[in-house]
């Protein structure tokens, strides 16, 4: 699904779409992924919603400049930004990894109301950075310059090892696209050199405040983001529930596509028919 509109945000192009019919449904993508993660998702709900995918700045097709920051305290002000341009006042919201913090920031500490939020294998609760994450974030300025070929090895790997599966050669082709290019290769060590717990502690003392209906949905074998943070996540929103995925791991959307399908189908479906009554929470 190619994003043919444009928002400039502080000099950020950021490059999004809207397709469909029906109340607002928005996707929010994590690190190192894009929208693309979520397109064949969008489509599908695009016969009972209008489906938003975006491409947070420094990421997928949006701009990648050197000197603009890219961490997860940029990302909520731009998704905060990107809903009053959009005109949404309360979207439902699906988001994965970074878009979990990125989505949380946006309503807990901007100010936007959800309709519904639903939260993929999320980035929400400390500890999370893998020892890549720390050895990178020491060493971002040598990492950027690594030779093609050793920087497209090393992205292979770590795109690889967020799969339970296992990634079919165009799919794990699709995922690094954007960062193979000598501006794409900046960009990713950029992105993780910024990647900062203080954007996730500054949420925790909020998360009982989350005021819209959410649902948390978590690989079973995920072992970038464990498990048990579902557990946590969940005993720190009051009211949301949890479905467990067995045989996935952190790209959830391609371990087991059919299953997190139905249950995001399930869980707005469900969300829908609370809006026809009026807002339960």
């Amino acid at each position: 699904m190619i994003l043919d509109r444009t928002f400039t945000w502080r000099n950020r192009r950021i490059v999004w779409r809207a397709t469909g019919e029906g109340p607002p449904l928005v996707f929010c993508h994590g690190t190192p992924w894009s929208s693309a993660l979520w397109a064949p998702f969008a489509e599908a709900l695009a016969r009972d919603f209008t489906v938003y995918l975006w491409d947070m700045p420094g990421y997928g097709a949006s701009s990648k400049e050197r000197h603009h920051d890219v961490d997860l305290g940029v990302q909520g002000e731009a998704f905060s930004s990107l809903l009053a341009h959009w005109e949404l006042d309360r979207p439902h919201v699906v988001a994965h990894d970074y878009g979990g913090a990125v989505s949380l920031r946006a309503h807990l500490l901007h100010g936007r109301s959800f309709a519904s939020l639903c939260l993929v294998d999320v980035v929400a609760l400390r500890p999370w950075g893998s020892p890549f994450f720390t050895l990178v974030k020491e060493n971002a300025d040598v990492f950027a310059q690594l030779p093609a070929a050793v920087h497209r090895g090393a992205l292979d790997a770590y795109i690889a090892g967020a799969s339970h599966r296992g990634l079919p050669p165009h799919a794990a082709e699709l995922l690094a696209a954007p960062w193979a290019d000598h501006e794409g290769q900046a960009a990713f060590y950029r992105q993780i050199a910024q990647a900062d717990e203080r954007f996730t502690s500054e949420l925790e003392p909020y998360l009982a405040a989350v005021c819209a209906p959410t649902h948390i949905i978590w690989g079973q074998e995920d072992t970038w983001i464990p498990a048990d943070r579902a557990g946590r996540l969940q005993a720190s929103i009051p009211g949301s529930t949890l479905t467990m995925i067995p045989g996935a791991g952190y790209l959830i959307q391609l371990d087991a596509p059919v299953a997190l399908m139905a249950d995001l189908q399930r869980w707005l479906s469900t969300q829908i028919g609370r809006d026809k009554v009026g807002p339960q929470r």
